[in-house]
C-alpha cells in the first residue's frame, strides 16, 4: 500500500506544483474579477459532472468487479470484455449528455450561477466559456475508465501522471500572446484540448501494456447488472458531495464580486494535501482491502485500515496546521502578483485558514469510505453524506451573509467533520474498525508534535516577516524555508515523543523509492 501511495502521491505532487504555477499565472493575468469568476464557473461545471458520474462512484463500482473477473478463470479475457462493454455504455451516455447540456447551456447557467442573471454581460460570458470547456467531460469520463483498468492491474503511474498534462496545456495557453482572443476564452478552449491529450496519453499506455480497451456491445449479463446495482448508490453519494460543492458556488455567486475566486484559490491550496495524501491512500486502499476481505482476512483488513489512518494523520495534521496558522503568508507569496491585490490575499486567507481546519476530516473520510466500498456497501456512505449536506447548507445560510467566503468555508469544514465522525462510528458499530493501541498512541503524539510545529511556525514567520516585503524570489525562498523548518520541527517533536520511529521512516523511504 505504501509503495502505491508513494507512486500516486509523487505524481500528484508534481501535478499540484504545476497547478500552483498555473494558478499563479492565472491570478496575475485575470485576478479575481468578472472574467476569472466566469472561467472558474466554466471550469467547474464539467468537473462537477465528472466527479458525479465518472470518478469516485465509477471506481467504487468498476474496480471490485473488474478485479474479481481478472482473478477468475480466463480472467484477462473476461475482464477485457467487461471493460469494453462499460466503455460502450459510457461513450454513448456522456456524448449524448454533453450535446444536450451544450444546447441548453443558458438554462443550466441559471441553476449553476443564478447570481449572474442580473448582469447580462457576465451571464453571457459564463455561458460562452462553459460551452468551450464542457466537452472536456466526455474525455475525462473515458479517462476515468482507462485509469480504473490500469489501477486494477496495479499500474498506478500513468493515471496518476495524467493531471500533469492538464496543467501543462493550461499553462501553455496562458503563455500564448492574446492579441486577438481574450485569455479567459483560450483557457476555456484549452480545457477541452487537455482532455483530448489526456485521453490519447492513456490510450497509448494501455496499448503498450496489452490492456487496450475495445468497444463491445453490452450483453447486460450478471456483471453489468451488478455494476449498475453498485453504481447507482455510489453516484448518489458522489452527487451529494458535488451538491455540497455546487451549493457553495451558487451561494458564492449571490455574494460580492470576487467571492467565487476567493473560494477557488483557497480550495486549490487545501486540495494539495488532500490529493497527495487522502486521495492517494484511498486509491491504493480500495483494491487492497477488497483483496484481503475476499480471502477472508478480516483482522488483516482492520489492521490495514489502522495503518492507513495512521499514515494519513502523520502527513495531514502538520499540513492542516500550517494552512490554518499562516494562510495569509502562503496566499501572499503564491498569488499576490499582477491583478491579484493585497486585499484579495486577505480575503482568500480568511477562507483558507478555516478550510485547513477541516483537512484532517476530509482525509480521514478518504480512509474510512473504502472500508464500505470494499464490502460492496455503497449505500451507507450515501445516507451519511446526505446528513453532511444538510449540515453544510444550514451552516452556510447561517454564516455567509456576514462572513461571506469564510462562512462558506466554515460550512464545508463543519460538514466534513460530521461526515467523518458518522463513517467512523458506523464502522465501529459493525466491528469493521477498531483503533488499536499503536494508532491511539501515535495520534496523541502527532497532535502534540503539531502543536510544537505551530509554535515554531509563528516564531519563524515573525522573524522572516521583513523578507516577505522584498522581491518575489526572496518571498519564495522565505516561504520555502518556513515550510521546511516547520516540517523539520514536527518531525523532531514526533521522534522525541516516539510518535514516529526511525525504522518507520527508513521503510517508507525504501518503499517510496521502489514505487
Amino acid at each position: 500500500m505504501m509503495r502505491s501511495v508513494a507512486t500516486i502521491g509523487g505524481y500528484t505532487m508534481v501535478s499540484r506544483v504545476l497547478g500552483f504555477i498555473r494558478d499563479t499565472l492565472f491570478a496575475a493575468v485575470l485576478g479575481a474579477g468578472m472574467a476569472a469568476d466566469c472561467f472558474l464557473v466554466a471550469f467547474r461545471m464539467p468537473n462537477f459532472f465528472r466527479a458525479l458520474f465518472a470518478e469516485g462512484a465509477f471506481n467504487a463500482a468498476f474496480v471490485p468487479l473488474y478485479s474479481r473477473l481478472l482473478a477468475g478463470e480466463d480472467g484477462k479475457a473476461r475482464a477485457a470484455q467487461f471493460a469494453g462493454e462499460i466503455a460502450t455504455l459510457l461513450t454513448i451516455a456522456v456524448t449524448a449528455f454533453v450535446a444536450l447540456v451544450m444546447v441548453f447551456m443558458p438554462q443550466a447557467m441559471h441553476v449553476l450561477a443564478p447570481g449572474y442573471a442580473d448582469e447580462p454581460a457576465k451571464f453571457a460570458l459564463a455561458v460562452d466559456l462553459t460551452r468551450l470547456a464542457f466537452p472536456y467531460l466526455a474525455y475525462i469520463s473515458l479517462i476515468s475508465l482507462q485509469g480504473a483498468v490500469l489501477n486494477a492491474n496495479h499500474r498506478f503511474a500513468a493515471p496518476a501522471a495524467t493531471p500533469i498534462l492538464l496543467n501543462i496545456v493550461l499553462i501553455t495557453a496562458l503563455l500564448i500572446p492574446h492579441t486577438y482572443i481574450a485569455t479567459e476564452r483560450t483557457q476555456a478552449a484549452a480545457v477541452t484540448v487537455a482532455g483530448i491529450v489526456q485521453f490519447v496519453w492513456l490510450m497509448v499506455h494501455l496499448e503498450r501494456v496489452g490492456l487496450g480497451i475495445r468497444l463491445h456491445w453490452p450483453r447486460f449479463g450478471a456483471e453489468i447488472r451488478r455494476f449498475f446495482a453498485l453504481l447507482m448508490p455510489a453516484v448518489i453519494g458522489a452527487g451529494i458531495y458535488q451538491v455540497n460543492v455546487l451549493v457553495d458556488m451558487v451561494l458564492a455567486s449571490l455574494l460580492p464580486e470576487g467571492t467565487v475566486s476567493y473560494l477557488f484559490y483557497a480550495d486549490r491550496l487545501n486540495q494539495l494535501p488532500l490529493a497527495v495524501i487522502g486521495i492517494a491512500i484511498s486509491t491504493a486502499l480500495l483494491p487492497l482491502l477488497s483483496r484481503q476481505l475476499a480471502k477472508g482476512h478480516i483482522d488483516l483488513a482492520v489492521e490495514t485500515q489502522n495503518r492507513a489512518l495512521e499514515g494519513a494523520a502523520l502527513l495531514t495534521l502538520p499540513a492542516a496546521a500550517a494552512l490554518a496558522t499562516i494562510p495569509e503568508t502562503i496566499i501572499g507569496v503564491l498569488f499576490q502578483h499582477g491583478a491579484f491585490t493585497s486585499a484579495d490575499t486577505i480575503e482568500t486567507a480568511r477562507a483558507l485558514g478555516i478550510l485547513g481546519l477541516g483537512l484532517p476530516a476530509f482525509t480521514a473520510t478518504k480512509v474510512f469510505t473504502p472500508a464500505f466500498h470494499a464490502r460492496e456497501d455503497t449505500r451507507t456512505p450515501v445516507r451519511l453524506a446526505l446528513i453532511a449536506l444538510l449540515v453544510n447548507f444550514a451552516v452556510a445560510l447561517a454564516t455567509m451573509w456576514w462572513l461571506h467566503q469564510a462562512g462558506l468555508a466554515l460550512a464545508s469544514t463543519v460538514a466534513a467533520w460530521v461526515n467523518m465522525a458518522q463513517l467512523m462510528l458506523v464502522l465501529r458499530k459493525r466491528g469493521h474498525f477498531q483503533p488499536d493501541r499503536r494508532l491511539l498512541r501515535r495520534l496523541v503524539g502527532f497532535a502534540l508534535a503539531t502543536a510544537a510545529m505551530v509554535a515554531a511556525l509563528l516564531l519563524l514567520e515573525w522573524q522572516l516577516r521583513p523578507l516577505f516585503q522584498l522581491a518575489l524570489w526572496w518571498k519564495v525562498g522565505a516561504l520555502a524555508g518556513l515550510v521546511a523548518a516547520g516540517g523539520l520541527s514536527f518531525l523532531i517533536a514526533a521522534l522525541v515523543l516516539r510518535a514516529v520511529a526511525v525504522a518507520d521512516l527508513k521503510r517508507l523511504v525504501r518503499r517510496g523509492g521502489g514505487g
